[in-house]
C-alpha cells in the first residue's frame, strides 16, 4: 500500500472534517450582507410567527423519514425511526454545504445505510424513489398552486408557461426514469455509457486510474438496482403511502416559506410561493455555491414578481427564510454528521474503501 494511501487511511476523518467546515465557513462568508440586512429588519417581524418555522420543518423531516422507513420496509428492510430522522438531517446537511446536484448527498446517504447491511443498489433506489415520490407529488402542489393562482387572475402567460415547464420536465424525467430502469439491458447500457464516460473524466485528473470504477462491480450494482425496482413495481399498491409523506414534505417546505411572509404581515397568493419555491430549488441544484446562494433569491424574485408580489417584499423574506431556515437545520444537521465519524461508521467507510 502507498504511503498516500496509509496517510488517508489514519486521516481520513481529519479531512473531511476540515472540508465540511470550510465549506460551511464559505457558506457563512457568503451570506454575510443578507444575514446583516436580515438582522437589521427583525424589528418589522412578528417573531413568533417566524418561530413556526422550527415545528414545520420538524415535521418535514418526520415526513421525510416515514417516507424512507416505508420505502425501505417495501423491500425488505426494517430500519429505526430515530436513526432515519438523523440520516435525512446530516443528508440536508450534506447537500446544502456541497452543491452537486444532489450526487455528493446520494453518496453519503449509500454510505450511512450501509452500516444497516444495505447494499449500494438497493439504498440508491430507495433515494431514487424517494425523489420520484417527491416530485410527483410536488406536481400535485404545482398544480392546485396554477388554480389558485389563476382564480385570483395573478396566473400571465410567463407564469402559466413556466408552471406548465416545470410540471411537464418533472412528468418527463420520471418517465425516462422508469423506462431506464425497468430493463436491465436498458439500466445496463445505459449506466455503462455513463460509468466509461466518468471514468476518462476521472483518468484526465488521475492518468494513473485508468478504471476508477470498477466496470464488473457497477454491472452487479446495476442488477440490484432493477431488482429492487421490480419490488417496488410487483408491490406498488405499497406505494401509497409514502407518496402521502412525499406530499407532506413538499406541503411543508412550502409552509415554511409562507409564514415567513405572515411574519412580514403579508398573506399573499400561496400559488405564487408554491411556483417560485419549485423554480428555485430546482435552478439551486446546478449552482455552483452552497445552497444555491444568489440564483435561489433571484429566482424567487422574479417568480414572485411575475405573480403580482413586489420584489421589495419578496427578498427581504427570501433572505430571512434562507437564514433562519438554515439556522434550524444546519447547526444540528453538522452536529450529527460529524457523530457519524465516530470509531463504529469509519471502519463501515474504510471496509467499503476496500471492497
Amino acid at each position: 500500500m502507498s504511503d498516500s494511501s496509509t496517510w488517508w487511511g489514519r486521516n481520513w476523518k481529519l479531512v473531511v472534517n476540515v472540508i465540511t467546515l470550510a465549506a460551511l465557513v464559505i457558506l457563512a462568508y457568503a451570506i454575510r450582507h443578507q444575514l446583516g440586512q436580515t438582522l437589521r429588519d427583525l424589528h418589522h417581524i412578528n417573531a413568533w410567527v417566524l418561530l413556526l418555522i422550527i415545528p414545520i420543518e420538524f415535521l418535514n423531516y418526520h415526513g421525510q423519514t416515514r417516507l424512507y422507513e416505508r420505502l425501505f420496509a417495501t423491500v425488505g428492510n426494517k430500519l429505526e425511526y430515530w436513526a432515519l430522522y438523523r440520516v435525512a438531517l446530516e443528508l440536508n446537511m450534506v447537500n446544502h454545504v456541497f452543491p452537486s446536484g444532489g450526487v455528493t448527498g446520494l453518496s453519503y446517504f449509500n454510505l450511512r445505510v450501509r452500516r444497516y447491511n444495505i447494499r449500494a443498489g438497493k439504498a440508491t433506489l430507495v433515494h431514487a424513489m424517494k425523489l420520484i415520490l417527491t416530485f410527483l407529488s410536488f406536481e400535485v402542489l404545482l398544480l392546485v398552486g396554477m388554480f389558485v393562482l389563476a382564480a385570483a387572475g395573478r396566473a400571465s402567460n410567463l407564469t402559466i408557461f413556466i408552471g406548465t415547464a416545470v410540471t411537464t420536465l418533472l412528468l418527463v424525467g420520471t418517465l425516462i426514469f422508469t423506462y431506464i430502469i425497468g430493463s436491465k439491458t436498458r439500466i445496463n447500457h445505459v449506466l455503462t455509457a455513463l460509468t466509461r464516460f466518468l471514468n476518462r473524466v476521472i483518468r484526465i485528473v488521475r492518468p494513473r486510474s485508468p478504471e476508477t470504477i470498477n466496470l464488473e462491480k457497477a454491472h452487479g450494482a446495476f442488477d440490484e438496482l432493477h431488482d429492487t425496482y421490480e419490488q417496488f413495481r410487483s408491490r406498488k399498491q405499497e406505494l401509497q403511502v409514502p407518496f402521502l409523506y412525499a406530499l407532506l414534505m413538499n406541503i411543508t417546505e412550502v409552509a415554511a416559506v409562507y409564514v415567513v411572509y405572515v411574519a412580514f404581515g403579508h398573506w399573499v397568493n400561496v400559488g405564487a410561493v408554491i411556483l417560485a419555491y419549485a423554480i428555485a430549488n430546482f435552478a439551486g441544484l446546478v449552482s455552483v455555491l452552497p445552497g444555491g446562494i444568489g440564483v435561489y433569491e433571484a429566482l424567487m424574485v422574479g417568480i414572485m414578481s411575475s405573480a403580482g408580489v413586489p420584489a421589495a417584499l419578496t427578498l427581504p423574506v427570501t433572505v430571512m427564510y434562507r437564514v433562519v431556515n438554515t439556522l434550524v437545520q444546519i447547526p444540528l444537521g453538522y452536529v450529527l454528521y460529524h457523530g457519524a465519524l465516530s470509531e463504529g461508521d469509519k471502519q463501515m467507510v474504510s471496509n467499503a474503501n476496500t471492497e
